[in-house]
This record gives structure tokens, C-alpha cells and sequence, in this order.
């Protein structure tokens, strides 16, 4: 990831809306939420939830998928994962000195480990 996409993902992020969205759909898991059910969930009208979910698409945090007349949004872990590495590479000259981070699995850790 470069220092531009990362700063376009993380300035969507920085509303409160957008992160409250963002953080339900890793909550649900691959499996996601349909429009209709984020709006509920958050309490939300349906056109702010709309604008907000069309922006965390747009930046790739999250994708849609069109299924009759809803739309069924999940979270993008594969660039959820990507601004993770991202923030924390080389973090403290390589030291481990993040334990709440160094405890989570990651594609970096899982592709370490099968190599091995």
C-alpha cells in the first residue's frame, strides 16, 4: 500500500458514520450485511447510509454485491489487512513492541507460517 491510498482509507475512516459502518461490517464477518440492515442496525436514515457506503466502496474498504433489488455489503479484509501491514511495518525497528497487534493473525503471519 503507498502513503497515498493509505491516507484516502484512513480519511474515510475518520467519520464517525463511515468507521461505525466499517466496524459492523468486520463484525458480520465475509458473510456482510445488506443495506437495509446497516441503516437499521445504526440507526441511520437510508440515504446517509447510501452516501456513506458508496464512500467506503469507493476507497475499497468495503464491496457490494447486487442481489435482485438489494445490495449486500461486506467488508474488504484483504485491505483491511493491507493498511494494518501498512501502519505497522517496521514499527519500532522491527521490535515486537505492539502486543495487541502481534497476537492478531495476519497474511503476513499466515504466509510466514506456511512457508516454514
Amino acid at each position: 500500500m503507498e502513503i497515498k491510498d493509505a491516507a484516502l482509507v484512513l480519511s474515510a475512516l475518520g467519520h464517525e458514520a463511515r468507521l461505525s459502518i466499517f466496524r459492523l461490517l468486520v463484525e458480520a464477518g465475509p458473510a456482510g450485511l445488506n443495506a437495509g440492515a446497516i441503516s437499521d442496525a445504526l440507526a441511520m436514515p437510508p440515504a446517509s447510509a447510501s452516501f456513506h457506503l458508496a464512500h467506503l466502496s469507493r476507497v475499497g474498504l468495503i464491496q457490494g454485491q447486487r442481489t435482485h433489488r438489494f445490495i449486500h455489503y461486506s467488508a474488504n479484509f484483504s485491505g483491511m489487512d493491507e493498511l494494518i501491514v501498512f501502519l505497522t511495518r517496521n514499527c519500532c525497528q522491527g521490535e515486537s513492541c505492539l502486543p495487541l497487534t502481534a497476537a492478531c493473525e495476519t497474511r503476513e503471519k499466515r504466509r510466514a507460517i506456511a512457508n516454514d
